[in-house]
């Protein structure tokens, strides 16, 4: 069955009737951005919800290796699948705007590889050896000091023998992370937008980096898409909202240069604007305009996102299924601001029932 979750927002304080509803909706789960500058920590949002909801999973949407060390993510990610009995997901990323706003790039893939095989082997019951990690360049080692019998790596030592293992989600854009994610992740969500094309590559990617590792498990597919739904006689403010929305997803494309995977005419047109004027100083300000004197054409806005009413939403989601996806995280108006509620009232009320109805 298909999975939907709601996408993690900036800014806010989420209050107790905010995840009440979030379930009594029939929403999956619920992200929570790890991006210190922007939101509240998200492990103490996530024990709140924890505690006051019973069937809502849980999930980083998403954590980086780098402002939290392994072990500590680790240690958190056991913790809340303990409280939550088993409702939670680990979501990480190479890091965006929790690294920018320290000054940082997004750590290199090497080290992102390192830490996820550390959080997996933690999390597995296994130890992690040390110096594997930033903090290793920064400190001596606590081989000099006088310890008497000190510890030779890491674990968690409480960690309960009957706990579920927690799922390990790793967002991915490029085909670099795509494949560590099919050796690594029980879970990939393609950030790629909802460009039928672009999904089937990412997905054609990920079983590629997996063949040479034999038949083991299939990680579960996801998509983190931008949906603006609205009601006849709407669309240009729901494709006005899909436009500035997208901003932060396309940007990953380029972020580091050209676009990997499949391109239509026009596309490198805008993703090249979207690389030459966006401005993470307003990465949380979806009301603002970011690009300037740049424009995005309206063509490109429709395919990156799913704009139009809810038939029409219904129809590219469970297009999208039959690629092989199995969950979608949703990003747009309404899923996180007040500003287009209507829009994620409209999308749960009436989408995400039929969705499931129509692939049952």
């Amino acid at each position: 069955m298909v999975e939907f979750w709601r996408s993690g927002g900036p800014g806010s304080l989420t209050p107790t009737i905010a995840a009440r509803d979030a379930e009594e909706e029939g929403w999956d789960g619920q992200m929570f951005m790890d991006s210190q500058s922007l939101g509240g920590d998200p492990y103490v949002f996530m024990g709140h919800w924890a505690a006051t909801t019973t069937r809502l999973k849980l999930s980083t949407g998403v954590t980086n290796p780098l402002t939290r060390h392994p072990a500590v993510t680790a240690n958190a990610a056991a913790t809340l699948q303990a409280i939550s009995s088993g409702r939670y997901v680990l979501g990480i990323g190479r890091g965006d705007s929790a690294l920018a706003y320290l000054g940082h790039a997004p750590s290199p893939l090497e080290t992102f590889e390192h830490a996820v095989g550390d959080i997996q082997a933690l999390l597995s019951g296994r130890p992690a050896a040390f110096g594997r990690h930033r903090l290793a360049e920064q400190t001596g080692s606590a081989a000099a000091l006088s310890m008497g019998d000190r510890p030779l790596t890491a674990h968690l030592d409480w960690l309960p023998s009957d706990l579920p293992k927690v799922p390990l989600d790793i967002a991915a854009t490029g085909p670099r992370v795509i494949a560590l994610a099919a050796r690594l992740a029980e879970r990939i969500t393609f950030s790629v937008g909802a460009m039928p094309d672009r999904l089937r590559w990412a997905i054609r990617e990920a079983e590629t980096a997996r063949a040479p590792h034999g038949s083991g498990p299939r990680p579960s597919y996801g998509a983190q898409i931008v949906v603006a739904c609205h009601k006849d006689g709407w669309e240009n403010e729901a494709l006005a909202a899909a436009a500035r929305m997208i901003l932060p997803l396309a940007r990953f494309q380029v972020i580091q240069g050209k676009a990997a995977g499949p391109t239509q005419p026009g596309d490198e047109a805008n993703y090249a604007a979207i690389r030459r004027s966006y401005a993470m100083s307003k990465h949380s300000d979806f009301e603002g305009e970011k690009l300037g004197g740049e424009t995005i054409d309206p063509g490109f806005v429709r395919r990156f996102a799913i704009v139009g009413n809810p038939d029409h939403c219904i129809e590219r989601l469970i297009a999208l299924v039959r690629l092989g996806l199995e969950r979608f995280v949703i990003f747009g108006p309404g899923f996180h601001d007040d500003g287009g509620r209507e829009s994620g009232s409209l999308f749960a009320r009436e989408v995400m029932p039929a969705v499931r109805a129509a692939l049952a």
